[in-house]
C-alpha cells in the first residue's frame, strides 16, 4: 500500500522516537546477537506471501543476506548489519560499491563492511551461499522463478509481491521487517519517512499538483521517447505523495506490467500535460539544448519552456530518485528542490 496521506508532525515525532529506541537496543550484528523482535521471541514463525507463493521463517534469523536494489537498507535502518548485500553499480560516488547513505549508516552503527555481491552479470549464487545466510531478502527485485528456486536452496527467500521492480518503499519495509521479526519497528520507520517526505514537499510548494515525467532519451536517437510507468518506484513514489501522473503514463501503465516503455517521438502531442520533464544526462545543459532543438521533442510544452530537471548520470542524487529507506533522509530535500526548480523555469 502506497502513501495515501501524511501524518502530522506530532505523530511523526512520537514514531521517530519509537524507532530510535528500537534501533538503539542491542549493538549492530551480523551474527547471533540479533535484537529480539518481541518478548519471548513471539514473532515467529512468520509467513511472507509473494509472487512465487509463501515463505515461512520458522525462527529469528541471525545471518541476513540481501540481493538487488536497497533491500539491505531495511535491516540497516533497524540496526542489523547484513552478512552480504548487493554491490552498488549506479550512483556510487567513490567507487567502493556502496552508496553514501549506506556508508553513513554503517559508520553510525560502527559496523564492518558486509560482503558485496557483484550482480553485474546476474546473481552470484556462490557468493551468497558463502555468507551462510539463514534469510535472503529480495522484496524489491525482479528475480525469476528459476533464481528464486536456486536461492531457496540456500535459505528462505522473500521475493517481490506482484510486479518485478514495482515494490513500493512501504511494502519493501513491511515485508523485510516482518521477515526479521521487526514488523512494529518497520511500521515506525515508514511513518518517520512519511514525515520527512511531507516536510520536504511542504518546503517545495511549487511541486504541488504538478505532473512529472521520468524519461530517458538516447542522445544518438531522438526518434523514441522512453519513460517509466507508474509501476516503477520513481513515478510511483511521486504518485503516492499526491502528485498526479501525466496522461500518457496513466494510459501506458494501464496496458502493461512493464516498468519502462517507449513511444515514437511522432507522438509528442501525448506529452502535452507534462509539467516537469525529468531525464538523465550531464549537468552542463547540453541535453536541454539538444531537446529544445529537436523539431518533434520541442513540441512538448515542458521541453519548449525549459521545465526540465537533469539528474546527473550515475550520481548519488540520481540514484536517490529511486527512493529507499535510507536515501530518503539523505537526499529528499535536494531532490524535491531540483524538481521544483524545473517548475520555476517554465
Amino acid at each position: 500500500m502506497r502513501i495515501r496521506r501524511i501524518l502530522g508532525a506530532a505523530t511523526a515525532v512520537a514514531l521517530a522516537s519509537a524507532l530510535a529506541a528500537c534501533a538503539a537496543g542491542p549493538s549492530p550484528t551480523t551474527g547471533g546477537d540479533a535484537p529480539d523482535p518481541a518478548p519471548g521471541g513471539g514473532a515467529f514463525p512468520v509467513t511472507i506471501e509473494h509472487v512465487y507463493g509463501e515463505t515461512v521463517i520458522e525462527s529469528q534469523p541471525e545471518r541476513i543476506a540481501t540481493i538487488a536494489w536497497a533491500n539491505h537498507e531495511v535491516p540497516l535502518a533497524l540496526g542489523i548489519v547484513p552478512v552480504g548485500m548487493s554491490k552498488a553499480t549506479w550512483g556510487d560516488d567513490d567507487g567502493d560499491g556502496v552508496l553514501p547513505w549506506v556508508e553513513d549508516r554503517l559508520e553510525e552503527l560502527g559496523a564492518e563492511m558486509p560482503v558485496l555481491f557483484d550482480e553485474t552479470d546476474g546473481i552470484d549464487f556462490e557468493a551468497v551461499a558463502d555468507t551462510e545466510p539463514d534469510l535472503i531478502l529480495a522484496s524489491y527485485s525482479g528475480i525469476t522463478q528459476e533464481e528464486y528456486d536456486t536461492l531457496s536452496k540456500i535459505a528462505p527467500v522473500v521475493a517481490y509481491p506482484e510486479v518485478a521492480w514495482g515494490t513500493s518503499v512501504e511494502d519493501m519495509i513491511r515485508m523485510n521487517s516482518t521477515a526479521l521479526g521487526l514488523a512494529d519497528e518497520g511500521d515506525a520507520l515508514i511513518e518517520q519517512l512519511h514525515a520527512e517526505v511531507a516536510d520536504a514537499l511542504a518546503a517545495n510548494a511549487a511541486l504541488e499538483g504538478k505532473k512529472v515525467l521520468f524519461a530517458f532519451i538516447d542522445p544518438a536517437d531522438f526518434s523514441q521517447i522512453g519513460f517509466y510507468t507508474s509501476h516503477d518506484t520513481r513515478p510511483g513514489f511521486l504518485e503516492s505523495i499526491g502528485l498526479p501522473q501525466p496522461t500518457i503514463v496513466e494510459e501506458e501503465s494501464a496496458g502493461t506490467d512493464a516498468f519502462y516503455v517507449t513511444v515514437s517521438a511522432e507522438e509528442a502531442d501525448r506529452f502535452a500535460d507534462v509539467d516537469v520533464f525529468v531525464t538523465y544526462g550531464e549537468a552542463d545543459g547540453a541535453v536541454i539544448a539538444q531537446l529544445q532543438a529537436d523539431p518533434l521533442l520541442s513540441q512538448i510544452p515542458a521541453i519548449a519552456n525549459g521545465s526540465i530537471a537533469i539528474l546527473e548520470n550515475s550520481t548519488p542524487l540520481a540514484a536517490s530518485a529511486n527512493p529507499s529507506p535510507l536515501s530518503i533522509g539523505w537526499g529528499i530535500d535536494e531532490y524535491f528542490a531540483l524538481l521544483a526548480g524545473a517548475v520555476s523555469n517554465g
